[in-house]
Order: structure tokens, then C-alpha cells, then sequence
């Protein structure tokens, strides 16, 4: 799955299936007119909320029958989180590919739980951890069955609130751990405890951000995206919005052909 450049978007955390359906549609027609191969993401569970009462997701039954709904509706591969080493297995029967959230980078019974799945995975880069680090990370999902992982970039803590993305962290992440480096332009602008003591964010600065990773050799890019950001349960201060992708992808790929003429879709 991550041996070419590709995009994995969809809204932070599912929804009805009419909504999630019309994203992974307007996703799937953007990313087919860039010529780019699309994973359609959405979490059933938002284990990491800042307050027990936040908006957690539709959990690991019903959401993974949303997942598979979309999957069956569309023809597009689907990638969820897995937060316990319990969801990996039921996880993996539908969704072909499972995400580590940055927060559960280090933990061990569950990459040890999503290796042995034999699926592909995408470990996000915890926010405190060079990209060196991130190598022992890819050993335990490596030594457990995966053989398709690739580690996904979204900033490094800052002072308090602030994240900031250092683009060599592409080439350094390569380097250690021998996978690729996809980049989360979405999760990169977040700004913590801003809203009331839940994350706020600064998303007119991702398409920037976006434009700077593909410049700096990024393998891939991780976007969570929606048509009314504000109405969203989950993140609602950092998603894209999905009128904003097309313009955003066309960039993308006419920055990587610029750097290497006639690998832009690669």
C-alpha cells in the first residue's frame, strides 16, 4: 500500500453513512483527477479526547459496519485506528490497513497486536519523539508479521500548545526506520487546550504545510477533510475543508513533477 505516493483522507471520526459516503465519493473524484491512489480514513473510536465527555465515535462495532459499508459502496481501501490490542484482529477483517495514533507510538502489545494482523500500518509520529526514535517503533511491528508500515509525520510539541513541523524529518525518518514518511497536514496545525481546554487549530495554515512536505520529499499525505468542518463532532478546527482539496492535491502534484518530471503520481 505505502510503496507509492498516496493520499489517505476522510473525516476525523465517522458519521452517518450518508455523510461518510459523500466524502469518500468527493475524495475519490479528487484524488482520481490528480492521478493519486486514495485510502478513505475514519476512526469508530477518538480514544485520546481531552474530556470524558467529548465526541468519541460510534465505537468498534457499529463502526467498522460504516467502515464496511463505504468500502462495499465505493471500492476504496479503508484505514481505522486501533487504540487496545483487542481491536486489531476485528479491526483488520474489515479495514485494509490499520493506524497507531500518535499517542500509542511506544506501546507495545499494540503494535505487537496490529503486526500480527498482517495487514499494512501507519504509525503516527509521536509529538515529543525524533524521527530516530520512531525506528523502534517499526522493529516491533516489523518483528510481529507487518511488512507494510510506513510512519506518518505531524508535528513535534513546542513550548505548551504549539506543534511545529521540521521537514527534515522525511528524509531523517526514511533513513532510520526504512519505511516511508507520509505527512498529516490536518493534526500538524492543531493547538492544544485553545478551545476551553480542547484543542483548537490553525488550519488556514495546512495548505501551506502541505505544499512544503511534498516539496521536501514527503511520501504521502494524511488529511482529514469535511464539507463543514465547524459541524463536525471531532476536530472541528483543523479539518480541511473538501472544496479546498482539489486546488491543494493540483499543487501537490505539480510540485513533485517540478522535482522529478514524470513521477508526480509514483
Amino acid at each position: 500500500m505505502f510503496d507509492r505516493f498516496l493520499l489517505i483522507a476522510g473525516p476525523c471520526v465517522l458519521e452517518d453513512h450518508g455523510l461518510n459516503l459523500e466524502i469518500a465519493r468527493e475524495i475519490e473524484r479528487c484524488a482520481k483527477a490528480a492521478g493519486l491512489p486514495i485510502v478513505f480514513k475514519s476512526s469508530f473510536d477518538k480514544a485520546n479526547r481531552a474530556h470524558a465527555g467529548s465526541h468519541r465515535g460510534p465505537g468498534l462495532t457499529e463502526g467498522l459496519a460504516r467502515l464496511a459499508r463505504v468500502k462495499a459502496e465505493t471500492g476504496l481501501p479503508v484505514i481505522t485506528d486501533v487504540h487496545e490490542p483487542s481491536q486489531a484482529k476485528p479491526a483488520a477483517e474489515v479495514a485494509d490497513a490499520l493506524q497507531i495514533p500518535a499517542f500509542l507510538c511506544r506501546q507495545t502489545d499494540l503494535l505487537i497486536a496490529a503486526g500480527r494482523a498482517e495487514k499494512p500500518v501507519n504509525v503516527k509520529k509521536g509529538q515529543w519523539m525524533a524521527p530516530e526514535e520512531m525506528a523502534a517503533a517499526v522493529g516491533k511491528l516489523r518483528e510481529s508479521g507487518a511488512e507494510d508500515v510506513a510512519i506518518t509525520e505531524r508535528g513535534t510539541a513546542f513550548g505548551y500548545g504549539d506543534l511545529v513541523v521540521d521537514m527534515r524529518v522525511f528524509a531523517r525518518g526514511r533513513a532510520a526506520a526504512g519505511t516511508p514518511v507520509l505527512f498529516d497536514g490536518t493534526h500538524s496545525v492543531q493547538r492544544a487546550g485553545r478551545e476551553g481546554g480542547s484543542s483548537g487549530g490553525d488550519p488556514e495554515h495546512t495548505p501551506a504545510l502541505v505544499r512544503a512536505a511534498a516539496a521536501a520529499g514527503c511520501d504521502g499525505l494524511y488529511l482529514e477533510t469535511h464539507p463543514d468542518p465547524g459541524s463536525a463532532p471531532s476536530d472541528a478546527t483543523t479539518m480541511l475543508p473538501l472544496r479546498e482539496l482539489p486546488g491543494l492535491l493540483r499543487d501537490v502534484v505539480a510540485i513533485r513533477k517540478a522535482l522529478a518530471p514524470g513521477e508526480a503520481g509514483s
